[in-house]
Parts: structure tokens; C-alpha cells; sequence
């Protein structure tokens, strides 16, 4: 079954929409200069209490070039499950979370990919993962400065080549509108939205959380409460 990863959460009320409509992971940004930045704080609260409610969903703690101090004493204190390494964090940064982090990349073309991801597939075969466990990769639209959320779409067509070998997450301007699409040509691991669930930047619009989970799980809207 496709992995739906609700991101950019900065409240309780609207993890707990994610979780309630089947959301599987749920990403909190560590990234201040990003505007869906959110405190440790808030979110060790946030993550309690969607424990308290006994929530299945796993969480993911989404850094930018933080030390690796940081990321472990991060994971540790709000109760995450996962690590997003989404800057330029080396191979051997990325080994010293095992099978706890994954690597985002912004390739510019199928090359580059394969480029970019050679120095961690080293890593990657050192780990006997499942297929639940988490992606491999995330894979996100290329922008030369900006860290993710940069309106621009994945190109699918090189997403499916990668996809075909390596289990991967597509992130990248996925909507409600274009995420079944998107899922039935790249075929990834996973799918990961942002922005294109948003009212305001932070800020979910429930309703589109409920059409993107549905659209990723191939539901027509009757058949979902």
C-alpha cells in the first residue's frame, strides 16, 4: 500500500486530521528559516498527545544541515520515529542514524540522481530494511537554493526510472488533483504533501487533507466518511 506523508504540520488539530484520515506519516520541520517552522516544544506536545489518542502514524522530524548533536537530541526529546536529512548531509552523517533517517535529494535530471544517491547506497546495503520501514530516498523538484517547498513539480519521468530500483518517496507541488495520477506513473514508495494541502503556509485545510488521502488511496469520495 502507497505511504501517505502528511508535512509541514505546526498544530495538533491538524495531525490529528492527518491521522484520523489515514495518514501514515506525519513530518514536523526543524527549519527555521522555513515558514512552516516548528519548535521541538510544540511538537513533543503535539506528538504526546497523538500517542495518548493511540495513533499508528509515524513521525518525522524533517532537518536542513543541523548537527548531528542536534537531530539525535531532536528525535529523542519530541518522541519521532524518523529523520529527514533534507540539505547536504554527507554519507557518513547519514550512517550514524542507520535505519532511523533517510536522504532527500533535488536532482536537476536522471543523472544527477544517480549520482547523487551512489555515496549512500553503501549505506543503504548495510541496513536489512522492509519495505514499511521507511523510503530510501525522497525524491523532491530540483531548485538550486530553496530546501523543498519550492512550487515546482517532480519530473515523474525520471521519478519512475529511480522509483523501479530504489524505494522512494515523491515529493514535489503534489496535489489532491494530481497526486493519483502521480502515483500511478512514478509508483513510488510513498508521497509526501505540503503545501498543496494548505489554506495559509503552516496551516492545513482539512478538506484537502481528506481529497489527497483519498485521491493516494484510489477512493472515490462517496466511499470515504
Amino acid at each position: 500500500m502507497i505511504q501517505i506523508k502528511i508535512c509541514g504540520l505546526t498544530n495538533l488539530e491538524d495531525a490529528h486530521v492527518a491521522t484520523e484520515v489515514g495518514a501514515d506519516l506525519l513530518g514536523f520541520i526543524f527549519y527555521e528559516p522555513s515558514p512552516r517552522y516548528v519548535t521541538p516544544d510544540t511538537v513533543k506536545q503535539i506528538v504526546t498527545e497523538l500517542h495518548q489518542r493511540e495513533s499508528t502514524a509515524r513521525m518525522v522530524g524533517v532537518f536542513v544541515n543541523a548537527t548531528p548533536e542536534t537531530v539525535r537530541y531532536t528525535l529523542d526529546y519530541c518522541q519521532l520515529d524518523l529523520a529527514q536529512l533534507h540539505g547536504e548531509e554527507s554519507p557518513d552523517f547519514v550512517a550514524q542514524f542507520a535505519t532511523q533517517a533517510y536522504k532527500a535529494l533535488r536532482p536537476q535530471s536522471l543523472a544527477d540522481a544517480e549520482t547523487m544517491m551512489t555515496p549512500y547506497l553503501a549505506i543503504e546495503a548495510d541496513f536489512q530494511l522492509s519495505k514499511a520501514d521507511r523510503p530510501q530516498f525522497l525524491i523532491d523538484a530540483y531548485h538550486p537554493i530553496l530546501y523543498g517547498g519550492t512550487g515546482h513539480v517532480t519530473d515523474w519521468g525520471m521519478a519512475a526510472t529511480l522509483a523501479n530500483r530504489y524505494e522512494i518517496m515523491l515529493a514535489g507541488s503534489l496535489t489532491p488533483d494530481n497526486v493519483a495520477e502521480a502515483i500511478e506513473q512514478v509508483q513510488p514508495w510513498g508521497v509526501d504533501v505540503s503545501s498543496g494541502v494548505e489554506r495559509a503556509k503552516g496551516q492545513k485545510e482539512h478538506d484537502l487533507v481528506r481529497a489527497f488521502v483519498r485521491a493516494a488511496r484510489g477512493r472515490r469520495a462517496s466511499s470515504m466518511c
